[in-house]
């Protein structure tokens, strides 16, 4: 239970004492119920995060939308629609993301260890400081796309240098530099 749930129950607590004491028996009895009714169902988080783990979204539609939190490691993300999404910090941990629009989106921080970005569209996407070790970025787009902080295999880097042009919109850094290349 977490400290303000439980800060919030010893205090309901203390109310139902005191009220016992008073001779409130009505008042102590709705009060009761109320808390149990609380504590039976829990709080409601509306911003919980969802597990697509394995899930398949191919070819889905989650354009311009938050998806910050939720997890789609191993999901099968092949043609899917995720241009100007915030995908900042999200696990796409293996991820099939082949032919996948990312055009603009944000996967600051995201982890993309072992995912296949084959052919995907990473055009002026953010991918700072994500985790990317063993990805797949054979005929990415990478267009604008910015990878300051992002540790590659040698291999991958020199791949990606091969193709990298264009200058990021939103950090307004240029895609070689940001993948050091000479």
């Amino acid at each position: 239970m977490a400290s303000s749930q439980r800060g919030i129950r010893e205090w309901i607590l203390g109310v139902l004492g005191w009220m016992r004491r008073g001779g409130l028996a009505i008042a102590s009895t709705a009060l009761t119920v109320i808390l149990m009714i609380t504590l039976s169902f829990g709080w409601a988080n509306p911003a919980q995060a969802i597990n697509f783990d394995r899930k398949n979204l191919r070819q889905q539609d989650f354009s311009g939308q938050d998806l910050t939190d939720n997890d789609y490691t191993r999901a099968d993300m092949t043609s899917a629609d995720l241009s100007h999404t915030n995908l900042a910090g999200v696990r796409l941990f293996t991820t099939h993301l082949d032919k996948a629009n990312l055009e603009g989106a944000d996967l600051t921080g995201a982890t993309l260890d072992g995912a296949t970005l084959v052919k995907a569209n990473l055009k002026d996407a953010v991918l700072e400081g994500a985790y990317v070790i063993s990805a797949d970025f054979r005929g990415a787009n990478i267009e604008g796309a910015d990878f300051t902080d992002v540790l590659f295999d040698p291999r991958v880097n020199d791949l990606l240098c091969e193709t990298a042009s264009g200058t990021n919109p939103t950090t307004h850094r240029e895609t070689r530099e940001t993948l050091y290349c000479e």
